[in-house]
């Protein structure tokens, strides 16, 4: 049984066809990811599904009915000429009729029953130094089963059990394989990943601003629990935290914030939630933090105090603005009055002069 040897040997061929240009521009870590999942339903019949991503940009997936790329970015398939791409797909198709075989086997073998599931991802993080981690793991059934340490090119158990120690047995005897693993690994990612991060530099400098909002919701009386909602934000690392009288709450069971989920346009959001007591004489603030705003932050207050200073605000400025219209209309009217007297005594002097 050697799916995962398969498994990483699809990864290091399409590494070597799929990424290839220049980054200097672009900062940070990338990383790139494949990924396969494969259910097997019995020793006929087999369910794969396939997904290139590149940081959570999905580069492409496998139609699971032809074995073939269907591109989800206009600026991946131009990175390569078509007889490229042919290749891969055909490489694709032999690569994966070798894994239901090998693995229907193994599974005949090792006396696993049916249905199960098996998974793979593979890929590396690229550094701003020029230096890379390669990884590779697989799975089944959802469970971690072997990793790939490319430091020293063997295959270490995620779970010690007889089926993954005889897969571990098989791939430790493959001694070209890991001399290939471990060259591609240190050269090839670096070096062809860099076209990719050139065509596709302005989808990975993509900014999209957090729109934030803060509500309470009283569970209990005794309880209140402040909300800060986030959202509509991208790329997906971003800062929330409470302030609590200008000073940043720290973590604790009062304060529960939510995992970072997708929206459907391709933006994230998620919510902080902070328990308070009603009343407590505290200012509260959420405040938030994200690359696309720069230095700045968003802070959005919450609290019967900052609701008064506002509704104290607009009041005095309406206040101001009517002490305002009612003197221009008093200075208007006194105007008028000394223009109407100014004229009648000019009457007056013309008709007497008559």
């Amino acid at each position: 049984m050697q799916p995962p040897r398969r498994c990483l040997l699809l990864f290091l061929l399409l590494c070597r066809l799929l990424l290839c240009g220049t980054w200097e521009d672009l900062e940070g870590t990338f990383t790139i990811r494949l990924l396969q999942t494969s259910t097997f339903e019995n020793t006929s019949f087999v369910d794969t599904e396939g997904l290139g991503l590149l940081e959570d940009i999905e580069l492409g997936s496998l139609d699971k009915h032809t074995w073939t790329i269907r591109f989800y970015q206009p600026w991946v398939r131009p990175a390569l000429p078509r007889s490229d791409w042919d290749a891969i797909e055909n490489m694709i198709k032999i690569y994966l009729q070798q894994f239901s075989h090998l693995i229907n086997e193994g599974a005949m073998q090792k006396d696993v029953p049916y249905p199960f599931v098996a998974q793979c991802m593979a890929g590396c993080e690229l550094y701003p130094n020029r230096t890379s981690r390669a990884f590779a793991y697989v799975g089944y059934n959802g469970q971690d089963f072997l990793h790939f340490n490319t430091d020293n090119a063997t295959w270490l158990l995620s779970q010690d059990t007889s089926l993954s120690r005889y897969v571990q047995a098989i791939l430790q005897n493959y001694t070209a394989f890991s001399e290939l693993v471990e060259v591609l690994f240190n050269d090839t990612c670096v070096d062809d990943m860099e076209m990719l991060l050139h065509y596709g530099k302005a989808a990975l400098e993509r900014q999209e601003t957090p729109m934030a909002t803060v509500f309470a919701r009283t569970p209990r009386p005794d309880q209140l629990l402040l909300v800060c909602r986030v959202t509509g934000f991208y790329p997906r690392p971003i800062s929330v935290a409470w302030l609590r009288d200008g000073q940043e709450v720290p973590p604790g069971p009062a304060l529960n914030t939510s995992a970072i989920l997708p929206n459907a346009d391709l933006t994230y959001q998620l919510r902080s939630v902070l328990a308070v007591a009603p009343h407590d004489g505290h200012s509260y603030a959420c405040r938030v933090r994200h690359r696309s705003l720069g230095t700045r932050s968003l802070l959005i207050p919450w609290g019967n105090s900052e609701v008064v200073l506002i509704a104290g605000l607009g009041a005095g400025l309406l206040a101001a603005v009517a002490v305002a219209a009612i003197a221009a209309l008093w200075v208007w009217r006194r105007r008028k009055h000394q223009q109407m007297e100014e004229s009648e005594s000019r009457n007056s002097i013309l008709s007497k002069e008559a």
